[in-house]
């Protein structure tokens, strides 16, 4: 018999694996895991369970509701998705659709799922005939043509300062723009600093101070990827590298500025795949907040 002890967390593992294996389930637990129990979904982040815990203590919400509430926590079956509610109370950041592959009514579906209680969407990969599914659906979605996604925020806090995000050229600005729109939907705000390759070094040490006021800068670069490192020599704050298919032939779509950023000269810089904006973005954005949390903006 599994005891809770010594079997991997209840949020982690699959239904079935763990009714198998002869853990004996609460009746709460086998409804919260049971596929059949999830009606609806939830987008809860640490605020919201917050609210919840509370309204329950004062006694303006029923325990009842607030099982209800919780039952659908985990992930929610759409059949051809698996919408994770949960992750929003894990990461600080709800799940990301990546429109890419998926078809309008799958992104449309899965779009109103996360927003059904939420307040933030983020579609990456979107194309415009898609994103008029997804407007029609959800009127309040606002489109970024450069950065080909997709956003809902329904916040109205004010953006942290502190992060820059950098593009060596104007081929580079669709990456640019998805990790900066990522970082803005996440609560910070995105310094834009385009069009500063090392091919004119002078635009780059023009904005130098801009870079050196961040807790963390996303450098966007092609052809040899030089930029991240010559950045990330000229100030203190970590850098996220973010490689980019433009180039010439030997660039090798990408490839070529990966491996030149992977083994950068500098210290502080991480590196992302090809052309990933939004995981550029995203780190950036979660080493601003656990900056300004730790000054305690």
């Amino acid at each position: 018999m599994v005891s809770p002890s010594n079997h991997e967390p209840l949020l982690c593992a699959p239904f079935d694996r763990l009714r198998t294996s002869g853990y004996k389930f609460t009746q709460g637990e086998a409804q919260c895991y049971d596929p059949s129990a999830l009606t609806g979904g939830i987008e809860i982040d640490d605020a919201k369970l917050r609210e919840l815990l509370v309204a329950l203590q004062s006694g303006s919400l029923a325990v009842d509701e607030a099982l209800e509430r919780l039952r659908r926590l985990p992930y929610e079956d759409l059949g051809f998705a698996e919408v994770d509610h949960h992750r929003a109370l894990r990461k600080g950041f709800p799940e990301v659709i990546l429109g890419e592959g998926k078809s309008d009514e799958q992104i449309v579906a899965i779009a109103e799922r996360l927003l059904a209680h939420g307040d933030r969407l983020l579609v990456t990969r979107i194309g415009p005939s898609s994103y008029a599914a997804l407007k029609q659906a959800i009127p309040d979605a606002v489109y970024h043509p450069a950065a080909r996604a997709a956003t809902v925020s329904r916040r109205s806090e004010p953006l942290l300062p502190g992060v820059a995000v950098v593009c060596a050229g104007t081929g580079d600005l669709p990456v640019a723009d998805e990790a900066a729109v990522t970082v803005e939907l996440m609560g910070s705000q995105a310094e834009r600093v385009y069009d500063v390759g090392v091919a004119g070094l002078h635009r780059l040490l023009d904005r130098l101070a801009v870079l050196r006021a961040a807790n963390a800068v996303v450098v966007v670069a092609g052809m040899e990827g030089a930029l991240p490192s010559v950045v990330a020599g000229l100030i203190a704050a970590p850098v996220v590298a973010v490689p980019t298919s433009v180039g010439y032939g030997a660039s090798f779509g990408g490839l070529a500025p990966l491996l030149a950023m992977l083994n950068a000269c500098a210290p502080g810089v991480a590196v992302v795949n090809i052309d990933n904006g939004f995981g550029g973005g995203y780190l950036a954005a979660v080493i601003n907040r656990l900056a300004c949390r730790e000054r305690g903006d």
